[in-house]
């Protein structure tokens, strides 16, 4: 077997030149020149006999063999941070950025008032909350941890169940006195202005045996991809709208529909194992006993109130 060793000045240079997608930004970063930094890493992929990024006017991007030699890059430096820290009894406080990836209701309105806390034990931690319905490639760098509804399938993502979030029917009281009646079931909503969020849409046919029915029966009189748009026209008097049962104790004004729930949806915590073994994101991360929703989110067996983990 050859004796042969990377680089770790080069990789140095790659990894920054991966993170800012320029070779004239990251050379300014790195305080060397341009021409420098073009030519090491020509010859890393030289070494590695493989292209790491296709070039283009608008800067570089990673090819896929570039997106593998980055998580190793980032494992290589959390590693050689870790041997640092341990040496030098650095404090195991959180520091610096944590990205998050989550949909529109969940992030502001279950995580958001939950960060408090952290952030006072941790004030040395920037949280960035991104939200989007489409869930994050966690192992192409795209967040540091996913709140999302569905189970990842991967083996080299780590996921916790976090909970169940029960939907049930929410109206405002001006808009139930207005009507003759309530929906008594879920095939009563056809004779209502109905309220839904767009990645309801997509998630419909999990609602109730017959909910692909209930599809083609309602006229939804308002659908959109914003919460709080959502959340806030139906206080105003708009119409009905499909909200996770958590929403009452943000909203008091809502009036939940008397009536059973229309979905049971879990939701999971995804984390990569570099994100797991990184020291400042070990305190962010809940072991599966822990009620990472409090009050709010804990609920008995049976009851229709978002439950937490384990539920």
């Amino acid at each position: 077997m050859t004796n042969l060793r990377i680089d770790w000045d080069k990789l140095r240079v790659f990894k920054a030149v991966a993170e800012i997608g320029s070779m004239t930004s990251a050379a300014a970063r790195l305080k060397e020149s341009p021409p420098t930094v073009s030519r090491k890493i020509d010859e890393l992929e030289e070494f590695l006999n493989s292209k790491l990024f296709t070039r283009s006017t608008r800067g570089v991007e990673l090819t896929e063999t570039g997106k593998v030699v980055l998580r190793y890059a980032q494992l290589m430096e959390d590693a050689a941070n870790e041997v640092l820290s341990q040496a030098i009894g650095k404090s195991s406080g959180l520091e610096g950025r944590i990205r998050i990836g989550t949909g529109d209701g969940v992030g502001p309105y279950w995580i958001a008032p939950r960060l408090k806390e952290f952030q006072e034990a941790h004030p040395s931690a920037q949280i960035r909350m991104h939200i989007d319905e489409h869930e994050p490639d966690l192992l192409n760098d795209e967040a540091d941890i996913s709140i999302q509804f569905s189970e990842p399938r991967d083996p080299e993502i780590i996921s916790h169940k976090l909970g169940t979030l029960h939907y049930i029917g929410f109206a405002s009281q001006e808009y139930l006195n207005s009507r003759d009646s309530q929906p008594s079931s879920l095939f009563e909503y056809h004779h209502h202005r109905c309220i839904l969020h767009e990645s309801y849409v997509q998630q419909v046919e999990r609602w109730a045996p017959k909910a692909e029915e209930l599809k083609k029966m309602i006229d939804f009189a308002f659908v959109t991809n914003s919460a709080s748009a959502m959340i806030e026209l139906c206080r105003q008097g708009g119409g009905i709208a499909l909200l996770p049962t958590y929403q009452q104790d943000v909203f008091p004004d809502l009036v939940a529909l008397d009536m059973s729930e229309v979905a049971p949806i879990q939701f999971w915590m995804a984390y990569t194992e570099q994100t797991r073994r990184s020291l400042r994101m070990t305190s962010f991360i809940p072991n599966r006993s822990q009620n990472c929703g409090g009050k709010r989110a804990a609920a008995p067996p049976g009851s229709r109130h978002s439950e937490g983990p384990g539920a």
